[in-house]
């Protein structure tokens, strides 16, 4: 393996002194420089990365991958890093795969590169987390302008112009598609390639429903900021277009017949009142994040 001098890889970790020797001694022959987060580790995982010459950064309690990836960043940024890996730390990914994630990075083809999990047939994936990974790629896609496979894996290279301007803040899953999200929002271009993933003994220690329905929420959260028109604005209008036809209809049956159908008049007020609330709503987050938008950029 060819050893990269510009190259970072950072290396989130929870209880992983099982895996994280190897994969810091592998590393190693490719970049010079890894850091391992130790998010509140209870074992022996920030000590042996101390001890292979990692750049350790310690956080007292776990508060999460999102923190983990965000202390990374703040890192990599510190010491100037050109191009930072971001890579998992339960022996599912193969090390070999960073020279290919690296490729489009140094050709300046892309500011982001995800190994993908489904770009190549053969790839095992368990059904439940493949059904989970592909709704909340649907949606992310919703919010950006790159069509993209695999928006959950952990396995990504960041240019020099991300690592500078993204600050991520999300603390649980949900960091992964709150970068693909403000770095859209930046025209920074996303592209994928294939990588091998291994799920021999379903390594991850995350609960699959709980992380699924934290990662959904939190992409649902970073999309109504980032896209309120499209979020609020668009229920907005199905609801009033139906509250306007149940009212019309309404009418027309006092009109023909002299009495109100309950129903239907319920049906029409509330769907009214619903989309003004959703077009409010629309209105003034749109609003107050053009104005931060507007301050941040001075």
């Amino acid at each position: 393996m060819k050893l990269y001098l510009e190259l970072t890889i950072g290396i989130p970790a929870f209880n992983e002194e099982k895996n994280i020797a190897s994969i810091i001694i592998n590393l190693k022959k490719i970049a010079t420089k890894v850091i391992v987060c130790d998010d509140g580790s209870t074992d022996s995982t920030a000590m042996i990365a101390k001890e292979l010459g990692a750049i350790v950064i310690e956080h007292h309690k776990n508060q999460g991958y999102g923190a983990a990836i965000r202390s990374i960043f703040l890192k990599a940024k510190e010491i100037e890093s050109k191009i930072l890996v971001t890579i998992d730390a339960d022996g599912q990914h193969d090390v070999n795969d960073i020279e290919k994630i690296l490729k489009p990075i140094k050709d300046d083809k892309c500011d982001i590169v995800i190994g993908s999990r489904f770009l190549d047939d053969v790839q095992n994936v368990p059904t439940y987390r493949k059904f989970g990974i592909n709704v909340i790629t649907k949606i992310t896609n919703a919010s950006i302008k790159d069509s993209l496979s695999d928006s959950q894996s952990g396995f990504r290279a960041y240019n020099k112009k991300v690592i500078e301007s993204i600050s991520p803040s999300e603390t649980g899953m949900g960091v992964s598609t709150e970068i693909l999200i403000k770095a859209s929002n930046k025209n920074f271009k996303i592209g994928e390639v294939p990588i091998v993933v291994s799920y021999e003994g379903d390594t991850s220690t995350h609960n699959p429903v709980s992380h699924g329905t934290s990662v959904l929420f939190s992409t649902l959260k970073f999309t109504s900021i980032e896209h309120p028109l499209k979020f609020y604005g668009i229920p907005a209008v199905l609801f009033l277009i139906i509250g306007i036809s149940f009212t019309a209809w309404s009418v027309q049956i006092y009109a023909e017949e002299g009495s109100l159908i309950t129903n239907i008049t319920l049906i029409g007020a509330t769907t009214i009142i619903v989309g003004l609330i959703l077009s409010i709503a629309a209105i003034l987050l749109y609003s107050l994040v053009s104005v931060v938008r507007e301050n941040n950029s001075r």
